[in-house]
């Protein structure tokens, strides 16, 4: 089994002095769909913003066998799809074209090759058509499926999301499960979504400040109503003391 992801011991303080990943330690291996879960503040974002070097780990994360370094990231970063929790965020341009275009422009790909990229990239996503509507203008849930087409423009090989569902409708939440299924990459999810999780991944990481509580496969964990209810997963009158 290959590790496309090996963390060891890492930890990360933010400049201000706050602590958010403290002796992290997690191995990632190819073709896994692994849910990360935990309450808001446990340090989910701060950990999948090592992933493509964001933030920097000193050596202490590697990406199919490189160490993020200043001079690995633009390896790292064009195997590495992070989408952002706001699908603004990561969408800039007046046309949906434009967006899903800037990455393989900016890796040099000729003009037919851009164009042949985002029309397969908007299909993936179910966008096809929309090339030159201004994403502004598009729904949240449709905005969220052109921003996961910016990534897969990249060819990435590991694709990481954070809260992927939210502020999407029950419908705009299944058809981006669906959505995800499909796609071959390894996946990291970082949610607070249970029934997301349950659906997609196989394994789950429970992260609490800034620590890993628990790391094993979905039932085990999903299972453990008392182990959810201590980290702020679950009822707190399903906790066991």
């Amino acid at each position: 089994m290959e590790e496309v992801i090996n963390i060891t011991d890492l930890s990360y303080s933010y400049p201000d002095g706050q602590k958010a990943l403290e002796g992290v330690s997690l191995k990632i291996i190819r073709g896994e769909t692994v849910g990360l879960l935990g309450p808001n503040g446990a340090g989910k974002s701060t950990l999948l913003l090592h992933f493509n070097g964001i933030l920097h780990s000193n050596g202490a994360v590697q990406v199919l066998g490189r160490a993020i370094k200043d001079n690995n990231l633009g390896f790292i970063r064009s195997k590495v799809g992070l989408v952002f929790q706001n699908p603004d965020d990561q969408l800039f341009s007046p046309t949906v074209f434009d967006d899903v275009a800037f990455g393989p422009l900016n890796m040099g790909c000729t003009k037919a090759e851009v164009l042949q990229t985002v029309q397969r990239a908007l299909e993936w996503v179910g966008m096809a058509g929309y090339e030159n509507r201004s994403p502004h203008h598009l729904s949240w849930g449709e905005r969220k499926r052109v921003a996961i087409a910016t990534v897969l423009a990249m060819s990435p090989e590991i694709l990481v999301l954070d809260e992927p569902s939210s502020n999407l409708d029950p419908r705009g939440k299944w058809a981006l499960i669906d959505l995800l299924k499909k796609l071959p990459q390894t996946k990291i999810i970082a949610s607070h979504d249970l029934e997301l999780v349950q659906d997609l991944c196989q394994r789950i990481v429970i992260l609490d400040r800034g620590r890993i509580v628990a790391d094993g496969n979905k039932a085990g964990i999903l299972s453990d109503t008392s182990l959810l209810a201590l980290h702020g997963l679950g009822r707190q009158d399903e906790l066991v003391i």
